[in-house]
């Protein structure tokens, strides 16, 4: 049986806001409890969309979007529903950490969860059990967080199991409209694969990062979003753009020979840049070691080929820190 309960009734046609109360008794609140926000928007019968931010909790454009869309949204425009949940894991969005400063669990690494288990792995079994049930699509909006920067706006999906499986979702994401979309391998611990247990279609977006807003991502990846959720049928009237902001083109994501680790501790230098393309073989980057000065950089190279799409965002690395990541064309 599960710890949270929610405030607002996820049946109740029309928009309600609220909090999911998770009891935490500590120090500072014997009989607290943590107030996760989430909202619904219902009208009717239609398609059912969760729309998450904040899965991890220094990524803020997911955050500031599905808030903005709590607001904006009228309830008559509306057929089927719409449940948000701007700051999925509350405890690492309100401490602006990846990962929650409670439990230090990151939540995109927690599903399926445990009702009787820590908050973050509480949180995971509620939108597992509870919320994607209920919900024919999950759309969760993440960026690279205070360590990784994305170049530009990404989706990424799990990848398709079968011929009408892939048409569908190519197609789902065509009308999201971001310029890249990477197909990848399940991973069991994922939102993504807590909604393809339940029966629901995922998507998720990778929208720039370093701890940053950037406003022209946010309005691509709220063009993207709002002309998708009209393809889908669960949301019609005047916030309906008539096009998606790009033409996707499909990219796949083969494994680790796409990830360039430090496997120094030191300062890194970074050869490329987001959007380069790169050969297999091509030094990435140098990782020098000031506290040394006599010592030589050491020299990390791409293992694959393809087109850099994410790199580290500090300097500072220690031996472990992913530094660039390659999407290759499909």
């Amino acid at each position: 049986m599960t710890l949270l309960h929610s405030e607002i009734d996820l049946d109740a046609d029309g928009r309600h806001v609220g909090y999911l109360r998770l009891p935490h008794s500590v120090h500072r609140s014997a009989y607290g409890w943590i107030p996760v926000p989430i909202a619904s928007i219902r009208n009717g019968d239609g398609p059912v969309v969760l729309l998450m931010g904040g899965n991890h909790g220094d990524e803020y454009e997911g955050q500031v979007l599905v808030s903005s869309l709590i607001r904006e949204i009228d309830p008559q425009w509306v057929r089927g529903q719409l449940i948000f949940l701007p700051m999925a894991n509350f405890p690492a969005a309100a401490a602006g950490l990846r990962t929650s400063p409670l439990d230090g669990g990151n939540l995109n690494r927690s599903f399926p969860g445990d009702p009787q288990g820590t908050p973050t792995q509480a949180i995971a079994d509620y939108i597992e059990t509870r919320l994607l049930t209920r919900a024919q699509y999950l759309i969760d909006l993440h960026s690279g967080g205070s360590s990784l920067l994305y170049d530009g706006a990404n989706l990424l999906a799990i990848e398709p199991r079968d011929p009408v499986e892939e048409e569908r979702l190519k197609a789902l994401l065509a009308a999201f409209g971001l310029p890249r979309a990477f197909l990848h391998r399940e991973n069991p611990l994922h939102a993504a694969s807590a909604a393809r247990r339940q029966g629901a279609v995922s998507i998720l977006a990778e929208l720039g990062g370093g701890g940053t807003v950037q406003p022209k991502l946010l309005r691509d990846a709220r063009q993207g979003l709002l002309h998708l959720l009209g393809f889908i049928g669960v949301l019609d009237g005047p916030l309906v753009p008539h096009e998606p902001p790009a033409v996707t083109r499909f990219f796949s994501v083969t494994g680790s020979r796409d990830y360039v680790y430090a496997y120094e501790r030191g300062v890194y230098e970074p050869l490329v840049e987001p959007s380069d393309w790169v050969e297999a073989g091509q030094p990435a980057a140098r990782i020098h070691f000031p506290d040394t000065p006599l010592r030589e950089p050491v020299v990390a190279h791409f293992a694959a080929s393809g087109q850099v799409v994410c790199k580290r965002v500090p300097a500072a690395v220690e031996r472990g820190d992913c530094l660039f990541h390659l999407a290759e064309p499909v």
